[in-house]
């Protein structure tokens, strides 16, 4: 059974910063693809930043410079380091995994929720 599971959200001011953290279970994690997406209430769930298994990066304009994505490997265990938290940073954050060799293996975990507001 596959358990993606994701925690650290929080309720913080403009500027401030969180960690947020998605715990695995039930797949080879070192062998998949990960990814944060985040849903604001109203729109549409968007990918933000993406790690692959060999650890190549890419993020969202939205994000470039302020978010910081990370796994390890031993502990099954994705990151997402969020600097200079704004407002517009507001929604709920998901965890996904995808296996690159089967587009059928797709995991996503219940979401987290962060609120950037003074």
């Amino acid at each position: 059974q596959v358990q993606l599971v994701e925690s650290g959200g929080a309720l913080v001011q403009p500027g401030g910063s969180l960690r947020l953290s998605c715990v695995t279970s039930g797949i080879i994690f070192s062998m998949h693809n990960m990814a944060w997406y985040r849903q604001a209430p109203g729109s549409q769930r968007e990918l933000i930043a993406d790690i692959t298994y060999s650890q190549t990066t890419k993020y969202a304009d939205s994000v470039k410079g302020r978010f910081t994505i990370s796994r390890d490997n031993t502990k099954n265990t994705l990151y997402l380091q969020m600097n200079s938290l704004q407002p517009e940073d507001t929604a709920v954050y998901y965890c996904n995994a995808r296996y690159p060799l089967d587009r059928s293996a797709n995991y996503w975990g219940q979401g987290t929720q962060v609120t950037v507001s003074s």
